[in-house]
């Protein structure tokens, strides 16, 4: 199979449909080992290549928001920053802010204080916390800086997509895991478009760390289907995949 030169693959040319009419575009990122996993050493990042780094930043720049989940936020932080001066000049050419707002949606509001997340201020961000969490968290959190948004327990992700098209005016959300958050968007139908980088390694180990993952045993009746856009062998031995999720079916 021929691969491509890293030169050859450049995300900043993608397009990307018109969003649904009650809610923003949202498409996930995740890069995965060869045997399915998405964590070594308690992060990704040593799973991807410096080619897959500069894709996930390029992929950003189409994106309004970027939000992680809880568990991705401690593991690796969240941050928007997408470390690139032609990539923030990309952004400011078309009207968009040098870099995308940074989201987090906790349930329990444990986010590391050291995080960039809260030390940066060169972008904005917002904590999407569940109803669930005691009031001392969010004064905790409130406390920090950064705008937290209440979001109930039963429909957090649902009501955190219907606050960024609102009061954010977003009209595309990308999620970079972790796999709860993952699962609990795409198990309700609120996901468009499924970016996979897999990795040529295989990490082994018996602690699984998929990159989707949502209650109970998988079923027929719970897969979801997804119709393939691209798929870009490079020279890393990387595959670089787009997928289009299928609409959920009553």
């Amino acid at each position: 199979m021929p691969q491509l030169d890293p030169r050859e693959i450049d995300y900043t040319a993608l397009s990307f449909p018109d969003p649904p009419p009650d809610r923003p575009f949202v498409a996930i990122n995740m890069v995965m080992s060869a045997d399915g996993r998405t964590v070594v050493d308690g992060t990704e990042r040593g799973l991807g290549s410096k080619l897959d780094q500069r894709l996930m930043r390029e992929l950003r720049v189409h994106f309004d928001v970027v939000m992680n989940g809880g568990a991705t936020f401690r593991a690796s932080g969240t941050s928007a920053r997408l470390s690139d001066p032609g990539l923030e000049q990309w952004r400011l050419e078309r009207g968009m802010t040098p870099s995308p707002i940074a989201a987090v949606l906790t349930r329990s509001g444990d986010l590391p204080p050291e995080r960039r997340f809260f030390t940066d201020d060169g972008f904005q961000a917002v904590i999407y916390l569940s109803s669930a969490a005691p009031d001392a968290v969010r004064r905790e959190l409130e406390a920090r800086g950064r705008p937290v948004v209440s979001v109930p327990e039963e429909a957090e992700a649902v009501a955190a997509l219907d606050h960024m098209k609102r009061e954010l005016g977003a009209s595309r959300v990308l999620v970079e895991g972790g796999a709860t958050l993952n699962g609990e968007l795409i198990s309700q139908g609120l996901v468009d478009e499924y970016f996979l980088t897999l990795a040529p390694r295989i990490t082994g180990g018996d602690s699984a760390h998929p990159a989707v993952q949502w209650p109970g045993e998988p079923t027929a009746a719970s897969i979801r289907q997804m119709s393939l856009i691209h798929a870009r062998p490079a020279q890393t031995a990387e595959l670089f995949l787009r997928y289009r999720l299928e609409p959920l079916r009553d």
